[in-house]
């Protein structure tokens, strides 16, 4: 892609995240994230309305009187996005491939962060840590990332979410607020996902596309690999084949849900044939309810 050409698409990207985060997510992101980070201020007297669990026991107990802790909101979070720039995300037979959803989502979320006032980096990876880019403010650092979202030419094809979380973990030292995004089609990865939890605020968005999961009737078609390069010749017509193919992908999808319940990481999936707006919104959503 020459240079005119890459601004022109970095562009056309920026005015339709832009004006989503403006009207869309900009609130639901302060809602959904900042006050993650609080730090403490000052005691006072309960007030009615405060909520019990504010109560400092120590000093209620000293004082014989209830007293509640003050918190400031932390003015500024770090904001990090891990995308998965492996070979399947070239994969989409619907509106739009799993790498052009990625973009979109991390423009979005990175202008809302960027509104907020946060810090915003990136990790890009596939079976190895392809790219790393130090969190920064400002419209000129998104925009490079934007630049590197579509223009980026990974090394490897593979895919290793715990590669991913292990360079995250040890390269980010204090608690952020990340997104991993990726189809998760990957070795184990649970331990990983745990450690990074623990120590960060870590949300899961999965991308994919139907046909990953159900076979159209095609009759004998052929399919590649896009991470081995391999190429299978498939007999969509044969039921046993679609069936088989179809209890593959719920008993996988069946797994990353429990996984990420598990390790106590919010996610949602995202498919190339809809718009990510609503699986968003219902994501900030629900961690508003949670807090």
């Amino acid at each position: 892609m020459d240079t005119k050409e890459l601004l022109k698409k970095v562009r056309k990207i920026e005015i339709k995240t832009r004006g989503l985060s403006n009207h869309l997510f900009s609130g639901e992101y302060h809602s959904a994230f900042k006050g993650r980070g609080m730090a403490f201020s000052e005691v006072r007297e309960y007030q009615l309305g405060d909520e019990i669990r504010t109560i400092d026991w120590n000093v209620t107990a000293r004082f014989n009187h209830p007293y509640v802790k003050v918190f400031d909101e932390e003015r500024e979070l770090t904001f990090m996005l891990l995308v998965d720039v492996s070979g399947s995300e070239n994969f989409g037979t619907q509106n739009q491939q799993k790498q052009d959803i990625a973009t979109e989502l991390c423009a979005v979320l990175a202008f809302s962060a960027i509104q907020n006032n946060d810090k915003v980096g990136v990790l890009f990876f596939s079976d190895k840590i392809e790219k790393f880019i130090p969190p920064k403010k400002g419209r000129s650092h998104i925009l490079m990332i934007i630049r590197e979202l579509i223009d980026f030419k990974p090394e490897n094809k593979g895919t290793n979410v715990a590669e991913a979380l292990k360079f995250f973990t040890r390269a980010i030292k204090k608690k952020c607020t990340a997104f991993i995004i990726s189809d998760f089609i990957s070795p184990a990865f649970e331990d990983e996902l745990k450690i990074a939890n623990k120590k960060h605020d870590l949300i899961a968005l999965r991308l994919y596309d139907k046909h990953e999961e159900e076979f159209p009737n095609l009759g004998l078609i052929p399919m590649k690999d896009e991470e081995t390069g391999e190429l299978l010749w498939v007999n969509t017509s044969d039921e046993a084949v679609r069936t088989a193919f179809k209890a593959e992908g719920l008993r996988r999808n069946g797994q990353l849900r429990e996984t990420f319940s598990r390790s106590g990481v919010d996610f949602t999936s995202i498919g190339t044939h809809e718009s990510y707006v609503k699986p968003l919104m219902t994501l900030f959503k629900k961690r508003e309810g949670k807090r």
